[in-house]
């Protein structure tokens, strides 16, 4: 049953709880939420082992979207799930949600350990940077309620080709991206900084002590791969893991049992 807690500023963050033991919380990526995405599944098998809490990032589904947007309020919408975990909790984030995730660490929340899959961070030449107007671009066309455009300006941006992107825009679940398709600059927010090329800053993270898991698939592109163990090699306290025969999708029967051995280490 769905459940609300209060961030800072008062917007309203819907998210379950499932299971029992120590509190593990969920972070999706871009265009996912409870409805739609990685987290149901994820969720059902960690709870035999953990108190998983899934949730909306804010604008999506049932949680709230205060304006103006900032990565801070999205830190301080985790805290609120922290403090209803009882004053701590071990995070899990996928693709944009493992950068979100990484800034709430980074931030002080009291989070334990931390799981982070396929941060997608651009930081050699194995792909091409994301173009310096993007995000503004992506802002003005979600301002002007183009809501279809934006959706394909991001699927385009991560590699999906013109032909699948084509077809996805006559399957049921375009109205689904379509529902939260004017939380992707808050997506691109958070990755933007990492996206150009450049290797991560020696310091980048250093503030992240706790134990991190960096994980990514053997199937994804290079890029992503290569950007996984720079992560893991600036972070303090990292340890870096490939998944055979994955890829950015996440399976649940792939990363679960990572997930439970990582976090039930003492």
């Amino acid at each position: 049953m769905t459940q609300t807690t209060r961030s800072k500023d008062g917007t309203a963050i819907a998210f379950d709880r499932l299971g029992q033991g120590p509190a593990v919380i969920f972070v999706d990526g871009a265009l996912c939420y409870r409805a739609s995405g990685p987290s149901q599944p994820v969720a059902a098998l960690l709870s035999e082992h953990f108190t998983v809490y899934t949730y909306d990032r804010r604008g999506r589904g049932d949680s709230g979207n205060t304006l103006p947007y900032s990565i801070e309020r999205e830190v301080e919408d985790i805290a609120a799930l922290i403090a209803d975990a009882g004053g701590s909790a071990m995070l899990c984030g996928v693709s944009s949600g493992a950068v979100l995730s990484l800034e709430a660490a980074t931030r002080g929340l009291a989070i334990t350990k931390l799981a982070l899959y396929e941060a997608p961070m651009i930081v050699d030449d194995t792909r091409e940077p994301i173009p310096p107007d993007f995000l503004s671009r992506l802002e003005d066309t979600v301002a002007a309620g183009r809501r279809s455009d934006a959706v394909k300006m991001f699927l385009k941006l991560v590699g999906l080709p013109a032909v699948g992107i084509f077809a996805m825009s006559f399957m049921p679940v375009w109205k689904t991206l379509l529902a939260v398709a004017h939380t992707l600059p808050y997506d691109i927010t958070l990755v933007e900084p990492n996206q150009h090329g450049k290797p991560l800053p020696g310091a980048y993270g250093s503030a992240a002590t706790k134990p991190v898991l960096a994980i990514d698939g053997g199937k994804s592109p290079a890029y992503m791969r290569n950007g996984m163990k720079a992560l893991a090699d600036v972070l303090p306290n990292a340890t870096y893991r490939t998944l055979p025969g994955q890829t950015h999708m996440v399976n649940a029967k792939a990363l679960v049992p990572v997930l439970v051995e990582f976090f039930a280490l003492a």
